[in-house]
């Protein structure tokens, strides 16, 4: 599919987000409207308040209910750690929902068709670039459950980023050769316990980066399964996705020691 990225004339919001917790960073909060081909969508700027040149970009890519709180939540805590951060919209504007049955028919249309997935991450992508603090030449993507799995294949497309960070994604892909346009390096954070994420599939994707010859890495938390870094998973492991704050802290940790690294 042709990507198309184009800015709808003027910003829908702005202002200054302040932080609830005395002592945290200030930050700046936009809603940006845009498009992929047709489709209108609408996503979430956040960068420091006190920004003056340019920082890194991560791009922050929701999870299957859509783009809601949890993905500009993120968006947020990248802004208070120094980037520019922009969650991106999958499914079109004020597209969500909390319905399971719902969610894999909206996140399904893109594990069938991964190069629409591709090419929508792509649009955001576009957009993160756009912006004026955005550092071009030091940019990631982070993702959540279906969003781990869309960061993963924007690698594997050839995005040109130079990180990629899955938290409990999916890592199957329909063409393990694609493994080798992955200009990123990646790091995977895995619940050992996913029962979503069977262990054939995992084997799979490190054999699929060692022939791609892929700088990788791949942390397992203990206990934790598919969700594991959302409270509003519950705490249930028997349902196959449930928060665990132990994984959620551990993998936020690794995902900022890798940004340290990549982005030196």
């Amino acid at each position: 599919m042709k990507l198309s990225v184009l800015f709808i004339i003027g910003i829908i919001s702005i202002g200054l987000a302040q932080s609830k917790i005395e002592g945290k960073p200030q930050i700046e909060t936009q809603s940006v409207e845009y498009k992929h081909g047709d489709v209108v969508l609408q996503g979430y700027l956040a960068y420091p308040a006190d920004i003056t040149g340019k920082r890194p970009g991560v791009l922050v890519v929701h999870e299957w209910w859509g783009h809601n709180e949890y993905a500009r939540n993120r968006a947020e805590q990248l802004a208070e750690l120094g980037y520019v951060a922009f969650a991106l919209d999958m499914y079109g504007k004020g597209i969500t929902t909390d319905d399971p049955q719902k969610a894999g028919e909206l996140a399904g249309q893109f594990y069938q068709d991964r190069q629409l997935m591709r090419d929508r991450a792509s649009a955001g992508l576009e957009i993160l670039k756009k912006q004026k603090y955005t550092d071009n030449n030091k940019l990631a993507v982070i993702g959540f459950c279906f969003g781990g799995t869309t960061a993963l294949e924007l690698a594997r497309g050839g995005a040109e980023i130079q990180g990629c960070v899955s938290f409990h994604g999916g890592l199957n892909t329909p063409n393990t050769e694609d493994g080798k346009n992955i200009k990123a390096s990646i790091l995977v954070l895995h619940g050992a316990d996913d029962p979503y994420v069977k262990t054939e599939e995992v084997l799979a994707f490190q054999d699929e980066m060692r022939q791609a010859g892929v700088d990788w890495q791949m942390n397992y938390f203990s206990g934790a399964v598919h969700a594991f870094t959302n409270p509003a998973a519950g705490s249930d492991n028997s349902t196959g996705a449930a928060y665990n704050a132990k994984a959620a802290k551990r993998s936020w940790k690794a995902m900022r020691e890798f940004f340290n690294e990549i982005f030196k």
